[in-house]
This record gives C-alpha cells, structure tokens and sequence, in this order.
C-alpha cells in the first residue's frame, strides 16, 4: 500500500468517525459544552484512533498476523473500557440509562481500524448504515409503540416457515404419479401466509380501500389464489367491506392474466397471437369490474371503517390449503398420464387448478413439436379457466355471502370477455 492509499485509507477512518459525531453532536446540540461524553469531535478523534491501531495491527499490504490480533484485541477492550465508564458517568449525572453512546464509540473504533486493515467499501456502508439506525429513533421508537403482539407472532412464524424450516425441506418429487414436491408445497404456504400478512399490514398503513387494492395488486404478482384465499377469509370473519375485497380479487386476477402472458411471450411469443386477444380481453373486465367495484360504493360509510383484524394471518389454515394444492397437483398427474395425448388439455385442466405458471411453461417447451401453437394455447387457457374455477370455489366455500357473488360475477364477465375475444380472433386469424 503507498502513501495516497494509506491515506485514502485514513480519510475513510476519519469520515466514519466525523459521520456518527454529526448525528451524535446534533442530538446533544442544546446540551452545555462538558456536559456530554461525546461530540462531534470526540467521535471524529476515535475514528482517526480506531484506523491508527489498525495501522499498528497490520503492516499495510501484509496479512493481519497473531500478534496484531493481539494488538487490535487489546486496543478495543482498553478503548470500549475507557469509553464506557465516561458513559456510565454521563448517565448518573443525567440519572438515565442508556448504552447507545458507548456502542457508537465501539462501533466507530471498529469500523475506522477495519477500514485500514479490510475492505473501505463495507467499512462506510457499515457506517452509513449504523448512523441511519441512529437517526431513526424516533421513528423506531414509534413503531415499538404501534407493534402489537400478534403482529410479532405472526412475523416469527413466516421468518421460521422461510429461513428455518424451508431449508430443511426436501427439494424432490415424494408420492405415486410422479409425486409432489415437499418444498413447493411449503412455498405455497409460506407465499399464502406472506400474501395475507403483506394485506394486514397495507390496510394498517394506507387504509381500508388503498391498502386492500395495493395488496391485492401485489400479490397477484405471486399468486392470485392466495389472494383470492386470503380475501375469503377476511369477508367470512368481517374484516372489511365484501365488495372491496372482490375488487382487490379482480385486480389480482388481471395481474395473473397479465403474467400469464408475459411468460408464454418470453418463452414462445409466437404464443402470444393465440393468448393475447382473450386474456387481454379478459384482464379489461377484471380491471374494469375493480373500478367500478370501488368507484359505485366511494361515498358508503363502510369503506372508511376501521378494519380490526383478529391475526394477520392463522398457520394451520396456511398449512391446510397448501395440502388441498397437493392434493390437486396429484389428482391433475393421474388424469393427465391415464388419457395420454390427448389428455393434454385435459391435464391443463386438471393442473391449472393449482399453478398456471406451471403450465404455460411446459406448453411452452412443447411446441411448436409435439404440440402446435393453437393447441398449446388452448391448454394454457383451459389451465387458466380451471384457475380461476377453483378460486370461485374457494370464495364461495371460504367467503361466502356478497363476497362469493360477487366473485362469481367478476369471474363470469371474463370468461364472456375472453371466449368472446377468442371466438372472433379465430374468425380473423388463421389456426
């Protein structure tokens, strides 16, 4: 390492400890001088200390050796000892307990010797990130009083589901008729369980009618038919207005179709000439039905209610409608192996009850031999058409009431749309 490195290197030291000492000088800045531990210059000096005794821990260029650990080692414990009685002393003198003080200074001093000894890059990030921490007390403070406890629950459930328990499922193919996968399954789950959290929050946050909309929007970006379950569950136990959970279903739906065709137009556009005219058909009556489901009740009271939820979101019910899935997928494979070619409608049928995305992938990967593009259209729209079957059933079963009607109506008014579209695309283009 030259001489501009090394300095580089210093200026970077420097920078960290001028950084915290900004944020920590202008939360004391009404306080009187010697009255407080550290300012902005005591946090700039720790910082030019912290990337000295990485100097003196390693030789620039060379590997940090056992007796520079020992320095390094040594250098902090007598810096955070020294640094942490002062704390402590301004603390009894101010009668409060707080440790954020003395946790900076150690954090500076690490920072500023790693920035000397390891990469300047994520020695700042670290910094800029520890200094943003800092800042947002308040911020951070307000949200501990909003949190409640079933919001904690929840979350550390769909953390263990995602980085605890999916790691550890099997990744392969378990059961007859070419099985299912354990770990899709779960994803289900964890994708259902994140989508109805993701709903409890938004309306939390945004209100009752933006934040049902803007869930919805999202989560048919992953999976309609979690939202379409999630929905249901929320018109059953009375957690907002019937008629604007219908509407975030539809805009759901038209985010599937939308998918739908962004995927068969990346794998096979040649595709698109087929599926384009009645699945964009059919995304304008989802859209329009949405609009006109939230614009025709805007002045009744019970779009501004507020909405209390009993749970964002109940694992067991998860985990039972990731099984029904399963239970789907299975019944899909056996129809589809026992009526062979021609069961490949058929088994879209069958399949796209539980995953459409599946489908449009494989009738993708098929044409334009064995299957012409027509055919395997037709098979991705049948998969769409069993899709959105099943999560009618699931709104009339779950949801029931003005929910379930409505759902049914809005799934109705696509189906006309796109068999409309379909029919007169088949008189202008040829198969």
């Amino acid at each position: 390492m030259d001489i501009i490195d090394l300095l580089s290197h210093f200026a970077v030291a420097l920078g960290i400890g001028l950084l915290v000492g900004i944020e920590r000088g202008w939360r004391t800045r009404d306080e009187k001088p010697g009255s407080r531990t550290a300012g902005v210059r005591t946090f700039t000096i720790i910082g030019l200390l912290g990337g000295t005794t990485g100097v003196l821990a390693q030789t620039p260029g060379t590997p940090l050796t056992v007796a520079g650990g020992i320095v390094l080692g040594a250098s902090f414990a007598a810096f955070a000892l020294a640094f942490t009685l002062m704390c402590r002393e301004e603390n009894r003198a101010d009668q409060t307990f707080s440790a954020t003080t003395a946790i900076a200074g150690m954090l500076t001093f690490a920072l500023s010797a790693y920035a000397m000894i390891g990469d300047v890059r994520t020695a700042a990030a670290a910094a800029v990130a520890g200094v943003a921490v800092l800042a947002m007390r308040t911020q951070l403070h307000d949200w501990l009083n909003k949190i409640e406890e079933r919001e904690i629950r929840s979350s550390l459930i769909l953390l263990a589901m995602t980085f605890i328990a999916l790691p550890l499922i099997p990744d392969r193919a378990v059961g007859p008729f070419g099985g299912v996968n354990p770990r899709e399954i779960w994803l289900i789950a964890i994708i259902l369980a994140g989508v109805s959290f993701a709903g409890y929050l938004a309306v939390k946050l945004l209100g009752t009618r933006h934040g049902i909309m803007l869930a919805a929007a999202a989560g048919g970006l992953v999976s309609s038919t979690a939202v379409t379950a999630s929905s249901a569950k929320r018109a059953a136990a009375g957690e907002g207005a019937p008629h604007l959970l219908a509407a975030g279903v539809a805009l759901a739906t038209a985010v599937s179709f939308t998918r739908v065709l962004a995927i068969a137009g990346f794998l096979k556009p040649e595709l698109l000439r087929f599926l384009a005219p009645p699945l964009g058909a059919a995304i304008v009556a989802a859209v329009v039905w949405a609009f006109v489901a939230v614009s025709r009740r805007r002045t009744d009271g019970d779009d501004d209610q507020t909405v209390e939820f009993k749970n964002p979101f109940e694992f067991w019910a998860v985990i039972g409608f990731a099984l029904l899935l399963a239970a789907i997928v299975l019944a899909g494979r056996l129809l589809g192996e026992n009526l062979g070619e021609a069961g490949a409608v058929v088994g879209a049928l069958a399949l796209g009850l539980a995953d459409v995305d599946a489908v449009t992938i494989s009738m993708s990967r098929l044409t334009p031999e064995p299957l012409s593009f027509n055919a395997a259209a037709l098979a991705i729209l049948a998969a769409v058409v069993s899709n959105n079957v099943s999560k009618t059933a699931i709104g009339a079963l779950a949801g029931r009431g003005t929910f379930a009607v409505q759902i049914a109506a809005m799934t109705a008014l696509c189906f006309a749309a796109g068999a409309s579209a379909y029919w007169l695309a088949g008189l202008i283009i040829p198969a």
